[in-house]
């Protein structure tokens, strides 16, 4: 099951899914649930983007899904959005950790090689895993701590004192 997190200043939850899931949902449903996925991501994005003020991190993620579905019977689309989230993805790593394990250009020839492809959605995944792992908090954390009492300082104990002699 997937771990929801707050994105901070957005008021939206993104989710910490499993990346082996990501590519087993993927194979189950014959491609649907990628397609799902794809646009939930851009969308998680698009609203650290938002939150941080970082318009290089999109703003519509409808227009990436149509890019990988209609956009495939012109065949450009296709690689300019995957290009592009994979971007989005190293941008995210840069904003929220200070610096990136993604190779861009590497992941997407990877994604051009038949069968080799596989790797490419769960490693999409955990890079962006460790972004909401990092900057988010457990949904639903900050009224669970507002309803704790806020623990009080102790004054010191203090120990008379006798005059001396």
């Amino acid at each position: 099951m997937a771990q929801e997190v707050a994105i901070p200043g957005a008021g939206t939850t993104a989710k910490i899914r499993n990346p082996l899931g990501v590519l087993a949902l993927g194979l189950i449903t014959l491609g649907i649930y990628h397609v799902f996925w794809w646009y939930f991501i851009n969308r998680e994005m698009a609203d650290l983007g938002r939150a941080n003020r970082r318009p290089e991190l999109g703003d519509n993620p409808i227009l990436s899904v149509v890019a990988i579905t209609l956009g495939a019977f012109i065949i450009v689309p296709v690689f300019v959005s995957f290009y592009r989230t994979l971007k989005r993805i190293e941008t995210s790593q840069n904003l929220v950790l200070g610096s990136n394990n993604l190779a861009v250009l590497l992941v997407f020839i990877l994604g051009l090689i038949p069968l080799v492809n596989l790797i490419v959605a769960p490693l999409m995944q955990s890079n962006l895993n460790q972004v909401w792992e990092a900057d988010g908090q457990p949904a639903g954390s900050l009224e669970a701590a507002a309803e704790q009492p806020v623990a009080q300082p102790e004054a010191p104990a203090t120990t008379p004192t006798e005059p001396r002699a």
